[in-house]
């Protein structure tokens, strides 16, 4: 299965040294710059159905227990070695998305997609944990 995270709305400011990327086990992936108006990722997951049932979203993008999973948004700046160095992560809970939406998305080969302001409420690059109204997941 398909995840794509849209991010819109990059917080003002954000320096040319500023990056933002998604979280691969302990890598930081995908790389982007701050200096644009939207920022795409594409991330790979597998949807399992437990013995009882249960719907749980697995791969080396997904952290967190069963039935506590997210993604990682992780922004960094780098450094004058060319090192990115974080300051700060957002977790995209993906336990608020329904198990209707999660079945949709795999049954149609369509992409889950997640679309989120990166500007917190504060005016800094998002953070903690990122549920909806403030992520909207939906089917693409």
């Amino acid at each position: 299965m398909l995840i794509r995270i849209e991010g819109y709305d990059v917080p003002p400011g954000a320096e040319a040294a500023v990056r933002v990327g998604v979280q691969r086990l302990k890598d930081v992936e995908q790389l982007a710059t701050t200096d644009t108006i939207t920022i795409t990722w594409d991330l790979e997951a597998t949807l399992h159905r437990d013995a009882d049932g249960a719907i749980d979203l697995r791969g080396p993008y997904v952290h967190g227990r069963r039935g506590d999973r997210f993604l990682y948004l992780s922004w960094g700046r780098i450094d004058a070695g060319g090192t990115v160095a974080m300051f700060r992560r957002a977790k995209l809970m993906l336990r608020a998305v329904d198990n209707a939406t999660l079945e949709d998305a795999e049954s149609t080969g369509r992409p889950l997609v997640g679309r989120l302001s990166l500007t917190g409420r504060d005016g800094t690059p998002v953070c903690a944990a990122v549920r909806p109204p403030a992520i909207a997941w939906t089917v693409g």
